[in-house]
């Protein structure tokens, strides 16, 4: 079974920035010359595209005997306890039960996720813990992958 998510970032962010970017543009509009405010607009517009498409570019993939994460990957292999988490969680895990070793790949916007517990002994993280839209197919995912290898 393989898997793969992109932690995109939410509509309401979308409409949120965009109500910000218009607000910008109505109070520069009666400020600064017309064609002034539509270039600052049109910049902000453009830098708020790309910082929330950068931010939600960060994708979780099981995809043969390898686990992805944002930038990291690990051999299934060492994959050990896999826990899928509610929000309370999440929270504790990221919280209060953190372990500052932990990789971690967390969204605000997404309150349910993932701990991964490794078994490499040459990894200095504990664990992964990340953010999922899906955790019950993240888990089932990696333990099929287990299971397999």
């Amino acid at each position: 079974m393989e898997f793969a998510e992109r932690l995109s970032v939410p509509l309401r962010w979308w409409v949120q920035g965009t109500m910000l970017v218009a607000t910008l543009w109505l109070a520069l509009v009666v400020a600064v010359p017309e064609t002034v405010a539509w270039t600052v607009t049109g910049l902000a517009l453009a830098l708020m595209a790309g910082l929330f498409g950068a931010y939600g570019a960060a994708r979780i993939s099981v995809d043969g005997d390898e686990l992805r994460a944002g930038r990291a990957h690990i051999s299934t292999r060492h994959v050990g306890a896999v826990t899928a988490l509610d929000a309370d969680g999440m929270r504790l895990q990221a919280g209060r039960d953190a372990d500052v070793r932990a990789y971690l790949l967390l969204r605000p916007y997404l309150k349910r996720g993932v701990r991964v517990d490794l078994t490499d002994p040459a990894d200095p993280a504990p664990y992964w813990l990340l953010s999922s839209r899906r955790p019950e197919r993240l888990v089932a995912a990696l333990m099929a992958e287990r299971t397999a290898g």
